[in-house]
């Protein structure tokens, strides 16, 4: 099966994407590696090609947990071990499907067993079976939050642990963790993003010569795999005896004091978090000389490895844009000039790829050289370039003048679209949440039965067991004792006793922001306000783990800017570019709304939605709502409102009128919804503390507790 993979070497361009693989493969310390970048772009055809380059791994005959002859596992669950000579197998390359069980990745315990028998019947998981070699997770930013903490336990102790209820497995888990993602379905975490030694940017190339390559070999490979493996077989030997050779001089390479001044100075004037960008930093710059065939290491090296393990650890939200100033990178590095260099006349030209005339050079074969091409994105953008008007200030305020007055015709006729204006500072908010309890995806923010949380009570199984409640099944087993003859050597049970914890924690919700685009909202310093709210409430989800969606009306339309989606950042993204301008076609706004959510409820019915509503709850145009034309905007908007309360959807206003005369339009929207009220400066989290209460009281009012239950599951 591995000699049809698609071969590492035959993979066109990817420069970065081979060289951090291949760093990975010489030392495994590096820490692994996370590949970001659009569909369609040899992410995974690469990493499952890594494996085939791999040393073989000499194992303990029959033992489950891949253990070395040579130092076994002590708590092996297979062991004790005997001396004796080991087995040679190729590096496993294990993945984790994306909608894995917890079970499936650390192993499974046989409860019944071990309460009636005492015995420790454990079924190894994922984690097992990728000791000492690769584990790869395809859309690992579509990971379960949960999973994602036992793979950050693994990768920080090397030890896979298992609880059940007082008895406990332990064994051991060091592996090779690679991930690839499409940023578009969302970012991961933080924590994941830094445990993750290297990344890079992969995009396809604007070549058409280099694409027709990609199509070229792609087809003949799909005509006959084992044929085109077969005529790559040379070029992948090559690549295996270098990685070889490698790995063999790396504990030679002598990482200097110049070279680890190079690593501090570049870590801290990129100001990133913690030390592990240091660590990481210096075993892939060793790496680099040990690929190049060097004992030293040079600046070419830290500034590659600076170029590959920096770029994720400088974000500080979702909506920065990842990658390294190299004009900052260089003058750091010029600061400290290499030292006592090498005794052959041979001269020192500027770049990273002057290596040895035993060396092939970047890129100088199929599988490239140890000067990768540096990341596409650069990450010079100024995230504050974007254009303002010299009359609004940094922080949204606009020279005092006359207080805004609520004239929608006067804005809406100043013209038919103005330029985007760029949102205020983003804020800390308090959590909205949706009343009830669901049974969604996991996340934060509002109450539902999850698979981990707090116990709540016991019920029978449904299918395989997964959480057991150990007071629950005493004491469904005990009054049957005697009957089934127990002998004192422990309690006889039998699947029939066996009970499920049930367990209350947080779920993620599908938040849709509907935000009023019109000329009523043009106001620069208050369109600024209003995007700086909606930047607030997108980091917050974010936070919570989320999907979002992005609705604006204007004009005669409303439009939607962006499906549900994971990728707050694109939400983000869309609302900077957003223009003003034209009359308030509010009704339409909720009818798109409206359908948005029914076409949501089929395709993931168990997320339950939250309606943001941003408006001054003007309504001025019927937009291309169809129908009922003797009515008014405002009873189109208001028929359009209780349409949503009446399919029991939860929904906040964010009132945004401004001014010294209030017409409390968007209080009216709000009773119509079903939802409360909130001003732009209540919007804060050290002044929004009746908000959640508000919510579940206004909502719980609309429907009895039957029929919204069923109702607000979807």
């Amino acid at each position: 099966m591995s000699s049809t993979h698609f071969p590492f070497s035959a993979v066109v361009g990817q420069d970065d994407l081979r060289l951090a693989l291949l760093l990975n493969a010489v030392s495994p310390a590096v820490g692994g590696v996370l590949v970001r970048g659009e569909k369609g772009t040899a992410k995974s055809t690469a990493v499952r090609a890594l494996s085939a380059l791999l040393p073989q791994v000499d194992v303990v005959p029959g033992c489950r947990f891949s253990c070395a002859p040579a130092a076994p596992d002590p708590s092996c669950p297979d062991g004790p071990h005997e001396s004796g000579p080991g087995a040679l197998r190729p590096a496993r390359m294990v993945e984790l499907p994306v909608g894995a069980s917890e079970d499936r990745l650390v192993g499974a315990l046989d409860i019944e067993r071990a309460l009636a028998e005492g015995v420790k019947a454990f079924e190894p998981g994922l984690l097992a079976d990728a000791h000492r070699g690769i584990l790869y997770v395809d859309e690992v930013n579509l990971l379960h939050d949960h999973l994602v903490d036992v793979l950050l336990d693994a990768a920080a102790m090397g030890a896979s642990y298992v609880e059940r209820e007082g008895v406990s497995v332990r064994h051991a888990a060091r592996f090779l963790l690679v991930g690839t993602m499409n940023p578009e379905e969302g970012e991961l975490r933080p924590q994941l993003l830094d445990r993750f030694g290297l990344t890079v940017e992969v995009a396809a190339s604007r070549e058409p010569a280099q694409r027709v390559e990609v199509v070229r070999r792609r087809l003949a490979y799909e005509d006959d795999p084992a044929g085109f493996a077969t005529r790559w077989a040379g070029d992948e030997h090559e690549v295996r005896a270098r990685v070889v050779a490698a790995r063999a001089l790396l504990p030679k390479v002598s990482l200097g004091d110049t070279a680890l001044l190079q690593i501090a100075a570049t870590c801290a004037g990129f100001e990133v978090d913690g030390m592990r960008a240091d660590i990481v930093m210096a075993r892939t710059a060793t790496a680099l000389a040990a690929w190049a065939g060097r004992t030293d290491v040079r600046k070419e090296d830290v500034r590659q490895a600076a170029l590959l393990a920096l770029p994720h650890r400088r974000r500080r939200n979702p909506f920065d844009a990842p990658g390294l100033d190299e004009d900052m990178l260089d003058r750091i590095l010029d600061e400290f000039p290499d030292e006592d260099p090498e005794p052959e006349p041979e001269p020192e030209p500027e770049g990273p790829d002057d290596s040895g005339p035993e060396d092939d050079g970047p890129g100088g074969g199929p599988d490239g050289g140890p000067g990768g091409t540096p990341p596409q994105g650069d990450g010079s953008q100024d995230p504050d370039t974007p254009a303002e008007s010299p009359e609004t200030s940094e922080t949204g305020e606009a020279p005092a003048e006359a207080p805004e007055a609520p004239q929608p015709a006067a804005l809406e006729a100043a013209g038919p679209e103005q330029a985007a204006v760029r949102a205020a500072e983003p804020f800390r908010t308090k959590m909205l949440s949706v009343p009830g309890l669901g049974e969604g995806a996991s996340g934060r923010r509002s109450r539902a039965r999850t698979a981990h949380g707090r116990t709540t009570g016991a019920q029978r199984p449904r299918g395989h067991l997964t959480k057991l409640h150990l007071a629950a099944t005493i004491q469904a087993a005990a009054p049957h004792q005697k009957a089934r003859g127990r002998d004192g050597r422990g309690l006889v049970i039998r699947k029939d006793d066996l009970r499920q914890a049930t367990r209350e924690g947080r779920e993620g919700n599908l938040v849709l922001f509907v935000v009023d685009a019109s000329g009523s909202m043009a106001a620069r310093q208050r369109m600024s306000a209003v995007k700086g709210a909606v930047m607030s409430l997108l980091l917050d989800a974010y936070q919570r783990r989320d999907k979002v969606g992005l609705i604006t009306f204007r004009g005669a339309t409303a439009e939607l800017a962006l499906p549900p989606t994971s990728s707050v950042d694109a939400a983000a993204a869309r609302l900077e570019q957003l223009p003003t301008g034209g009359r308030t076609p509010l009704a339409a706004g909720l009818l798109k709304a409206h359908e948005v959510l029914r076409i949501e409820r089929l395709r993931d019915p168990s997320r339950r939605p939250l309606l943001v509503v941003v408006t001054d709850g003007r309504a001025t145009s019927a937009g291309n709502v169809g129908g009922r034309t003797d009515s008014s905007p405002r009873e189109l908007a208001g028929h359009s409102a209780r349409l949503l309360q009446a399919g029991g959807v939860a929904s906040v206003v964010v009132d945004c009128e401004s001014g010294p005369v209030r017409l409390g339009l968007a209080g009216v929207l709000a009773q119509d919804l079903g939802g409360p009220s909130v001003t732009l400066d209540g919007l804060r989290a050290d002044s929004l503390a009746g908000l959640v209460k508000n919510v579940r009281t206004a909502v719980a009012s609309t429907a009895s507790p039957h029929s919204s239950s069923n109702r607000r599951a979807a």
